[in-house]
């Protein structure tokens, strides 16, 4: 039986996530008792996984080592509902790896080693010239990969015609984005500072970053803003802002990725711009006090 096409491209980080969680607040130094786990990440795979969980069919294009890592990293993706059958790992590099601190109030630091990502290149865009030629659907980029590739990207015959989704991965890296957004290409997801980074200078809240952003030239750009409201901004349009429900925080990593993929889901039933934002808005929120959704 042949396996069914992927209904959405997500380029960019798969490696294993280990996080440490605290269940009160840290200080700088702090040497406290908490719980440390070892668990599928990368912007790209938890943005996958969370496709799959609203029903859908997402492939990885990424750098995943040969080694034990590896194997047990695409094992679990396969498992979690994501096609791995397109991923480079024939480079000789090891698998990838996140780490970040959490205490009660949220993330206190992170160190992500995405080398092997990097020095892969455009070796993880291979598929798109064979088994995936031609796509027109979604995809995800993330901003793990390098200000160079994302450049060639937003010029990439191969992606012309494909629904770009675009998100950082961190502030550290949201200046990665400005060639797509000079290209005037894609729908970007940002955090309040990420988007703050690309438009020079701080808002008070998403709705005025988000349509900053836009003004610099991006089509359309969402923005959250943590317990306060998120909003969408696009190009002669209204901005839509949504207030998230009120949750105990248990965990951070990962809710800008259920953000993206519960909207993106929701778009993709042809759900109206202001139902998107909210499903979004409220995965998000479920995700931090500790479920998934749906």
């Amino acid at each position: 039986m042949t396996e069914k096409h992927p209904d959405i491209l997500c380029i960019g980080a798969m490696l294993w996530d280990v996080i440490g969680r605290a269940p009160r607040r840290m200080a700088q130094g702090a040497d406290v008792p908490g719980r440390i786990q070892h668990i599928p990440g990368g912007v790209a795979l938890n943005v996958a996984v969370a496709l799959a969980r609203w029903g859908l069919t997402p492939a990885v294009l990424s750098a995943v080592g040969c080694d034990p890592e590896g194997e047990a990293l695409t094992a679990q993706a396969n498992r979690l509902g994501v096609r791995t059958d397109w991923l480079s790992r024939d480079t000789g590099l090891p698998t990838d790896c996140y780490m970040g601190i959490e205490d009660s109030e949220g993330l206190i630091a992170a160190i992500a080693d995405a080398h092997s990502l990097e020095a892969a290149g455009d070796t993880i865009l291979a598929p798109l010239a064979d088994a995936l030629a031609n796509w027109t659907g979604p995809v995800v980029l993330d901003g793990n990969l390098t200000e160079d590739l994302l450049a060639r990207m937003s010029r990439d015959p191969r992606l012309a015609n494909a629904d770009l989704r675009v998100v950082p991965a961190s502030p550290g890296k949201a200046e990665r984005l400005e060639p797509l957004i000079a290209a005037r290409r894609g729908c970007f997801y940002l955090n309040r500072l990420e988007a703050e980074i690309l438009a020079g200078r701080a808002y008070p809240d998403a709705a005025s970053a988000a349509q900053a952003v836009v003004a610099r030239g991006a089509a359309r750009v969402l923005v959250t803003d943590g317990p306060h409201s998120a909003a969408d901004a696009m190009a002669n349009g209204p901005t839509l802002v949504v207030t998230p429900p009120r949750v105990t925080v248990a965990r951070v990593t990962g809710a800008g990725d259920c953000f993206l993929a519960a909207h993106l889901a929701a778009e993709l039933q042809n759900q109206p711009r202001e139902a998107a934002l909210r499903q979004a808005v409220e995965a998000a929120a479920a995700h931090v006090s500790g479920k998934d959704v749906p």
